[in-house]
């Protein structure tokens, strides 16, 4: 099993709510999630957009997960240290 720390689509229409989950890259976009990481709200305000625990993001990094292209885009914005592998 290859993990994945993706984003998981949630909330009503028109006001996205996402959380950032990790999954087996194999799995659909709204299924089961191995363990959730935080949380990304695009329509708040700014400070309270994105909501992340980086010491869990950077366990599942060393074990060998990887990171979708948006999920690290989230990361620079928010100018988290994670762990180069």
């Amino acid at each position: 099993m290859s993990a994945r720390i993706r984003l998981k689509k949630m909330g009503a229409k028109k006001r996205p709510c996402y959380r950032i989950v990790v999954m087996d890259s194999r799995a659909p976009r709204d299924g089961k999630a191995i363990e959730e990481l935080g949380y990304y709200h695009p329509v708040e305000a700014e400070e309270r957009q994105l909501v992340l625990n980086v010491d869990k993001v950077n366990e599942w990094l060393q074990k060998g997960a990887s990171m979708s292209d948006t999920t690290r885009a989230l990361l620079n914005k928010k100018k988290a240290r994670v762990a180069k592998v």
